[in-house]
This record gives structure tokens, C-alpha cells and sequence, in this order.
């Protein structure tokens, strides 16, 4: 079987879950090919169009808030989006390429390349099954202009959502969000902390800045670093942002109970050595966190499908949240104090996370190519 699996890079969790069903594919014997799919549209669109939403999301996060509600409203009238529209222009290239390169099924796990995929089939162009990965636990706006063979949805309990937008339901198929194989793995606290060089005596805060923002990152650490007495270690994830890693650094020069970590493989590894994590309420790095059995505060949501992944989490017991930083550090305290708690969240999680969810999918693409 070979598959063509089409992201966006706008934020890193959908790539993320590409990545994951390329990853599955390849160990089970199939033929994966990732793409963005904004390299159809020329030399600089992926830069314009990747690049504008980051900075937006970091910048003016308000403004992201507003053209996402502007979105709920839009997907109220019967014509196509806008979204819809400017997708369509990439039919012609994605055609021309898929002409030359044989492929059996296509997958997204975004809602671009599906608004592409729906405009070939209306054309007749595109005879190859489709399947839509949503990676957010929300039915985000325009979802329901699109037309895949099924979408996969991260939970049981949002059929009902998905399905009062029009998507059909024999189309819904809830098997969860792909995640890589290290963070399903289960591994050793005391291991991970020696492979890490961590302290296995201390407790341990992780804070993932993520992609595309945390904040005020430096004031947050500095705040939870000062209340910290009992030796409590943290580590901060900057992941591919170099101008803040630069700034923590800086910040926390020759302090042995914070490690600041730029990019690095092994975000999994550090998550199971953690005792508690802050992290921003976005769909994927939430999945992953929960499926490795981590406790999680969430820290303020991007405005949009971010809110509504944290009141997913947040009503399930899977997190906790709060609207101010000093909260948020306070709830982390608290979470990392009780036992029970901790405990608690990490069954809520096992009982509401889908970890096999790859492994389902590349089922569920055998079954249908």
C-alpha cells in the first residue's frame, strides 16, 4: 500500500499526527510519502501561509480569536467558505502530481488539503479514498464543506458535535489522535532520569513553551522558579523557538534546578521522567502528554479550538486549568502535593485517551485502499 498523507504548517501537531501515521505505515510494510500541501501552491506560499498563522497566533492572538469566530459564523450560510475557495486552487497541481506519482489512499490531518481533496472529487479527479484526521476536540470551522471517505475523530463523546454539522455519521469514526510510538511506549521514571542525567530524589516540573508561544514564558518560570522549597527541579522545552531558548537561558545562567532544552527527540523521555507538566491546551501535545500519563495544568488557550480542547480535558479530570499565571503555578503546587490527585488524572486520561490510535488507522486504510 503506498499513501499520500498531506499536512500544513501551521503549528506543529498536525504534522505531528502525519508523522505518526507515516511512522505506523512504514512498520507495518507500506509506502508513506508526507507532504505539505502548501508546496503546490509555488516556491513561497508554504512560508506565507505557515509563517503568517504562527505569527498571528503568537502576536495577536486576539486577532486569531476573531477570525476564528468569524469562521463560526460564515460556516452558519450554505456557501462555500473562503477557506474553501482558495484551497480549490491547489486541485490542479496536487492533480498533475498525483497523475505522475501512483498512490492508493490520501490522508490529512488538516482541514486544508480536505477542502482540496472535496473540489477534485466534485471535478471527477480524484478516484483514491481520502481519510481526514481531526486533531483538535472540537468540530473546527468548515469541517462540514469538505467530502473525505471518513474522518477520524479524537473521542466517542464528539460524534454528536461532528455530526450536527452535517458530516455523516457512518463517515465518523471516533479511533482518537495518532501519537509516535515513544510516547505509547512505557518506560522507567528512575531510567528516563538516568538516560536524562535528572535528579531521581525531586520532584519535577516540565514546561513545554511549544510552537507557538507560552506566553509570557520568562516571568512564568521565574515566578514558579522563586516559589519552588523543595528543591523541585524544572525544565523548560523551547523546542525550535531559538530566540527564547537564547532569553531562558540567559535568565536562568548557573541555576542547577532549571535546565532549559531547545529542540530535542525525546520530548517523550522527558515527559515520563516529569511529575507535573504546564503546557498550552493545544489538541496533539495534549494527547501526547495524556497518553504518556503525565499530569497537566493548562496554561491560557489560544482563543478558538484551544478553549475547547481545555474544557474537554478540564470536564473529563484529564487536566486542570486556570485563567491567571499565578493560578496556574498554584494549581501545578497543589497537583504536585497530592498523590490522590495526580493518581486521579492519570486514570481519567488512560480511561478517555486512544493510545493504539495509529495502529487503528493504518487498520482502517488496509481495509479500504
Amino acid at each position: 500500500m503506498r499513501v499520500l498523507i498531506l499536512s500544513c504548517n501551521t503549528g506543529e501537531g498536525h504534522n505531528a499526527a502525519g508523522l505518526a501515521i507515516k511512522e505506523q505505515l512504514e512498520l507495518q510494510g507500506h509506502e508513506a510519502v508526507m507532504l505539505d500541501m502548501m508546496s503546490f501552491g509555488g516556491k513561497h506560499t508554504s512560508a506565507l501561509v505557515g509563517g503568517g498563522y504562527v505569527k498571528t497566533v503568537t502576536l495577536m492572538p486576539w486577532a486569531f480569536g476573531m477570525i476564528y469566530r468569524a469562521g463560526e459564523l460564515v460556516r452558519k450560510i450554505r456557501f462555500k467558505s473562503p477557506v474553501y475557495h482558495a484551497n480549490a486552487r491547489l486541485a490542479k497541481p496536487l492533480k498533475r502530481y498525483l497523475e505522475k506519482e501512483h498512490f492508493d489512499v490520501l490522508v490529512t490531518p488538516h482541514l486544508y488539503p480536505a477542502e482540496t481533496f472535496t473540489y477534485m472529487k466534485k471535478k471527477g479527479w480524484l478516484p483514491q479514498k481520502t481519510v481526514a484526521i481531526a486533531t483538535d476536540y472540537t468540530c473546527i470551522p468548515f469541517w462540514e464543506e469538505t467530502d473525505c471517505d471518513y474522518y477520524v475523530i479524537p473521542h466517542e463523546d464528539l460524534v454528536e458535535e461532528f455530526a450536527s454539522y452535517g458530516i455523516p455519521r457512518e463517515k465518523l469514526l471516533p479511533l482518537g489522535i495518532p501519537v509516535r510510538r515513544q510516547f505509547v511506549r512505557p518506560m522507567s521514571r528512575d531510567g528516563v532520569r538516568d538516560h536524562l542525567q535528572l535528579p531521581k530524589d525531586r520532584k519535577i516540573f516540565l514546561v513545554m513553551s511549544g510552537s507557538m508561544g507560552f506566553g509570557k514564558i520568562h516571568l512564568f518560570a521565574r515566578e514558579l522558579e522563586q516559589g519552588n522549597k523543595n528543591g523541585e527541579q524544572i525544565v523548560i522545552i523551547c523546542g525550535n523557538n531559538k530566540r527564547r531558548e537564547r532569553t531562558l537561558r540567559f535568565q536562568f545562567h548557573g541555576n542547577p534546578n532549571v535546565r532549559v532544552v531547545g529542540y530535542t527527540r525525546h520530548v517523550a523521555e522527558y515527559m515520563a521522567a516529569s511529575d507535573v507538566i504546564f503546557t498550552k491546551p493545544g489538541g496533539l501535545s495534549s494527547t501526547e502528554a495524556a497518553v504518556t500519563g503525565i499530569p497537566i495544568i493548562h496554561t491560557t488557550p489560544i482563543p478558538g479550538c484551544e478553549e475547547k480542547n481545555l474544557e474537554f480535558f478540564c470536564f473529563r479530570g484529564m487536566s486542570v486549568a486556570a485563567g491567571t499565571r499565578a493560578r496556574q503555578i498554584e494549581e501545578g503546587r497543589r497537583l504536585m502535593q497530592q498523590d490522590g490527585a495526580r493518581e486521579r488524572m492519570r486514570q481519567a486520561q488512560k480511561e478517555n485517551m486512544h493510545p493504539q490510535a495509529a495502529e487503528e488507522i493504518v487498520r482502517l486504510l488496509e481495509r479500504n485502499c
